[in-house]
């Protein structure tokens, strides 16, 4: 059963959003701040890097976020966003705006704690690359699979790929820009035509930005696998969708991991967790 501050799907919770179901009327909460966070990262070690770009939102005390395809979202974005209603953001043309805005206004109404259904996480002080393995290890501690079971990974981490390994686990690694990984696998890049082959998915929070993540959640409610979000875009948005298709969520709210070699801390959801779907 969906309890009263869960979604059957993203569009329902937008709808709930907006009708000011869920918490005060969004034309009335407005954005303070907006801010993009761009980063480049080769952990030592590793023959390979990437990039990251995130928008980000505050709203009061609270901090939403969406990451982007480095370079896509327009230097307008931002100053659209100050000072704007969040109902106004919800209706904004760019989808990785009206990500953001969601997130910042549930993280604001309905912040990780354990009424909220979170299990908080410490995330020690490390490394790049230490912090990254500490997370993927908590991430992918969501699935309950036996060993040799597929999993669709949606969005390349290569610690992700590690932390399945050491599993037992086989993935196959998916990625809009397609590639190889670390190791030289190929890196798919059409989610949904490779998840009939896998037995459960673990995917990115960048999925809601970039319109993929509904799909994935229709596809794993009708075929009954597990759907792990490991989830620094949309960390307050994804927890509202567990028990519609969504099992389990690892949620990392700004400031990410990767930006701060301190002490941090993750929030894990799931079907067990007092607050979340029961």
């Amino acid at each position: 059963m969906i309890t009263a501050t869960h979604a059957v799907s993203y569009d329902d919770l937008v709808d709930r959003v907006r009708a000011g179901a869920l918490g005060p009327d969004p034309a009335t909460q407005r954005i303070a701040v907006a801010f993009t966070t761009r980063q480049a990262v080769r952990h030592d070690g590793r023959g390979t890097g990437y990039r990251n770009e995130v928008l980000s939102l505050r709203m009061a005390e609270a901090v939403g976020s969406c990451a982007v395809e480095p370079g896509a979202l327009p230097d307008s974005a931002v100053e659209d966003c100050v000072g704007a209603d969040v109902a106004r953001l919800l209706e904004h043309p760019l989808p990785p705006v009206r990500v953001a805005a969601l997130d910042a206004y549930l993280m604001h109404v309905l912040p990780h704690t354990p009424a909220q259904g979170a299990r908080t996480l410490p995330l020690a002080a490390g490394s790049s690359l230490e912090k990254s393995r500490a997370r993927a290890k908590a991430v992918v501690d969501l699935l309950d699979l036996p060993p040799g079971a597929t999993v669709l990974v949606v969005g390349v981490v290569n610690s992700l790929l590690e932390a399945l390994r050491s599993r037992g686990l086989r993935y196959v690694p998916c990625d809009l820009k397609g590639g190889e990984t670390e190791w030289g696998e190929p890196v798919v890049d059409d989610a949904l035509a490779a998840a009939g082959r896998c037995d459960a998915l673990l995917v990115s929070g960048m999925t809601l930005g970039n319109g993929t993540f509904e799909p994935l959640r229709r596809h794993a409610l009708a075929h009954g696998k597990q759907l792990v979000m490991f989830a620094q875009t949309g960390s307050a948005v994804l927890p509202r969708l567990l028990g519609h298709g969504v099992s389990a969520v690892c949620a990392e709210p700004y400031p990410f991991f990767w930006l701060d070699g301190g002490p941090g801390v993750l929030h894990r959801y799931d079907g067990s967790c007092p607050g979340g779907v029961r």
